[in-house]
């Protein structure tokens, strides 16, 4: 296993992004998110995320095989529903970067990828310069979710780990197609915030 984290950027960007379709629909089919995706759903969700300036795709690659991804995009440029929870308090998210996905095949978990999928998306929000935050979001599941695997273990601790807290209040709503559900139905998803500093 030789695995190796490249960021890619501008023309570069579409090179990761089958990969990242496939991941998104393979991983998040896992707890907590249960996301039944498409293809379709899929193309229309990155082809907005390849046009924003600024973009980022962290790949993992092993032996020429993109393996993982995450993904960050200055806030302005992304979905304003991600923004809107900002926007109400009166913050300026000119200055803040958003972190979006990341998604890994689980052989690959436990190897310091989440940390360089982090190091790489808030090292691109300094090449960028001018942002003062980094955010991400996580849906919310209640505890006694039918689904939720035994001994399954949150992300907070990573998280935490990071530099990242839960932001107070700050949520935000998404709807899709759980795989054990026949409709869309909406998710909570909770912000966490670090200050980013040059």
């Amino acid at each position: 296993m030789t695995l190796e984290v490249s960021a890619l950027t501008g023309a570069a960007l579409a090179q990761g992004l089958p990969a990242l379709a496939q991941l998104r629909i393979e991983v998040f089919r896992a707890f907590p998110y249960l996301y039944d995706g498409t293809l379709d759903y899929e193309t229309k969700y990155l082809t907005t995320f390849a046009a924003a300036p600024g973009a980022v795709i962290v790949a993992a690659w092993d032996n020429g095989e993109i393996v993982g991804c995450a993904t960050a995009a200055p806030m302005a440029a992304v979905d304003p529903a991600f923004s809107a929870p900002f926007r109400a308090k009166g913050m300026d998210i000119g200055r803040i970067f958003y972190c979006g996905e990341s998604v890994l095949r689980s052989t690959y978990r436990g190897q310091g990828l989440g940390h360089a999928f982090f190091d790489q998306r808030e090292a691109q929000a300094r090449r960028l310069g001018g942002f003062t935050l980094s955010t991400f979001c996580a849906v919310v599941r209640p505890d006694d979710h039918p689904l939720k695997p035994p001994g399954y273990q949150p992300l907070d601790a990573f998280w935490t780990k990071r530099g990242y807290r839960k932001a107070p209040g700050m949520t935000c709503t998404f709807s899709w197609k759980d795989i054990d559900q026949p409709d869309e139905t909406p998710k909570t998803m909770q912000f966490w915030t670090r200050e980013l500093k040059p």
